[in-house]
């Protein structure tokens, strides 16, 4: 059976859009930049079947710190990469946190060393350009990007 997660993908629009991405926590991804970085998404657990969207929205507070931003929130479709399938939703927002304050996990740090850790889910968030974020996410997120442009291109032309 496939994993399933949902994510939030906060997009707006200045002299390029825009999109808020995060940069992975932990050892592995620190001194990585280009392909570190991530939307805030999580697993969609048993009793969120359904409602995929307060999944996307739960594990954005988690990962964020701060709530998802009230907006009209529109799916944006299904991702697979990684032997995960992303559900993504995706919103105009001018969201401005205060701070990132994410959720930690618990990891043996060094390998091997009996020694347990914890780290931040996320130790980064911002906003991009939509160019430089294809270069920061994931190769299996990139896609994401391509559907939010064909989406606003499609809105524009039914205005």
């Amino acid at each position: 059976m496939t994993v399933r997660s949902a994510a939030v993908l906060l997009y707006r629009r200045r002299e390029e859009v825009e999109v808020w991405i995060a940069h992975m926590g932990g050892p592995f991804w620190a001194r990585k930049d280009e392909g570190a970085w991530s939307l805030p998404k999580g697993i969609v657990e048993s009793g969120d079947l359904g409602d995929e969207l307060a999944a996307a929205r739960r594990e954005f507070a988690e990962e964020i710190g701060t709530p998802a931003p009230d907006a009209d929130y529109v799916p944006l479709g299904e991702f697979r990469g990684s032997g995960k399938t992303i559900v993504v939703f995706a919103a105009e927002s001018e969201f401005e946190p205060g701070a990132i304050v994410s959720n930690t996990f618990e990891l043996e740090w060094p390998p091997r060393s009996g020694r347990r850790q914890e780290f931040p889910e996320v130790d980064d968030a911002r906003w991009f350009a939509v160019e430089e974020a294809r270069v920061k996410l994931t190769k299996a997120q990139r896609p994401i990007l391509d559907a939010l442009l064909a989406r606003l291109a499609q809105d524009a032309e039914t205005r």
